[in-house]
């Protein structure tokens, strides 16, 4: 199984993180949505996409890279984030995007990160030392079921 991470990691290095625990745990390719760009995305079997949250979704940069990409033929996908809350269900956007894109989703992934922005910056940020090891630990399962979930998937 192919596989690539591609990621948005802008304030604290929180996404960053746990793309780089997922990317381990999976022996996937790591880039950054630069690198992203001049990848061959057809050379893999399955791609990651994720970043911090803004304003309840995604990165801007990596919500306008996957509104730009090319249908994706049941290509398998999944989505990772981080935020102030670490809710699954800020997932919602991206997972929608990629769908209307033509990609299977079989897969998400949320925790807490540091989180210093607007009102928070006042009383040092929430979530300090988010990710931490146990936030990775769990980043590091997710994928490991990813593994399984790829494998029934392909061959249904």
């Amino acid at each position: 199984m192919k596989t690539l991470v591609v990621y948005v990691s802008v304030h604290h290095g929180n996404t960053e993180k746990v793309a780089r625990a997922i990317a381990g745990e999976l022996g996937a390719d790591l880039v950054t949505i630069d690198g992203a760009r001049q990848a061959d995305l057809k050379a893999y079997d399955l791609i990651c996409f994720g970043s911090g949250i803004f304003f309840g979704k995604h990165h801007k940069s990596l919500l306008e890279f996957v509104e730009n990409l090319p249908h994706g033929e049941g290509k398998k996908a999944f989505v990772f984030s981080t935020s102030g809350k670490g809710d699954p269900a800020q997932n919602a956007f991206l997972k929608d995007l990629l769908k209307k894109k033509g990609y299977a989703v079989i897969g998400e992934f949320a925790c807490k990160g540091w989180d210093s922005w607007g009102p928070f910056r006042i009383i040092g940020g929430i979530n300090k030392g988010r990710p931490n090891e146990s936030d990775l630990e769990e980043a590091k399962e997710f994928a490991r079921g990813l593994k399984e979930r790829f494998r029934t998937t392909s061959s249904s």
